[in-house]
């Protein structure tokens, strides 16, 4: 019980780790919580930085959702436990104790979570968020009908219930954190991919 408890917060604090902080540093760049959306993700630092910058954020946020959940599956034989691993990394970007509990909008970690939990979750979502993007070209709206449909596809590939309750949670959490995008799709400012 206890080395479940600890697997969790491990979870958490790793999720709490900001690729996007911590790569803008290393590389001399300036903080992306300083300039753009104010946004630090892949997104903010692919505006401001360029795609190096971008593609190492990327990289980092996804690794703050496998890791974590792939230490779960090592120590813990529990479905629930990996599960909650899992959250607890999403939770961990979105409010990060290092950084005030102000964090990302959790897409990437999210994409590293289904990954490493259900390996087919993460192809879906991927591939579902290429097809959107590809259609309509914003970035935003591809990130939030991948997170609406994963729950579903969670459901009917056959997944515990448990798990399916964590999706329909994280999705809850990641439209709540898309807010601003939404109220920029419906008034059409949104800015497009490319």
């Amino acid at each position: 019980m206890q080395v479940d408890f600890l697997l969790i917060i491990i979870a958490y604090l790793l999720g709490s780790l900001s690729a996007a902080v911590l790569v803008c540093n290393i590389l001399g760049l300036s903080d992306p919580r300083s300039g753009g959306s104010r946004n630090p993700g892949t997104t903010n630092v692919m505006r401001l930085h360029g795609k190096k910058a971008a593609f190492l954020t990327l990289t980092g946020d996804i690794l703050k959702g496998i890791i974590p959940v792939l230490l779960a599956k090592v120590i813990s034989n529990s479905e629930i436990i990996i599960a909650l691993s899992g959250l607890a990394a999403f939770l961990g970007h979105i409010f990060p104790i290092y950084f005030g509990f102000k964090g990302g909008k959790g897409v990437a970690t999210l994409i590293g979570v289904l990954f490493a939990t259900h390996w087919q979750l993460g192809v879906a979502y991927v591939l579902t968020w290429i097809l959107t993007a590809f259609i309509f070209r914003y970035s935003s709206l591809a990130a939030l009908i991948a997170a609406i449909l994963t729950p579903l596809y969670a459901y009917f590939s056959g997944q515990e219930s448990q798990y399916i309750v964590i999706l329909i949670i994280i999705m809850i959490i990641l439209l709540w954190k898309h807010k601003p995008n939404i109220i920029n799709l419906i008034k059409k400012k949104e800015d497009k991919i490319g």
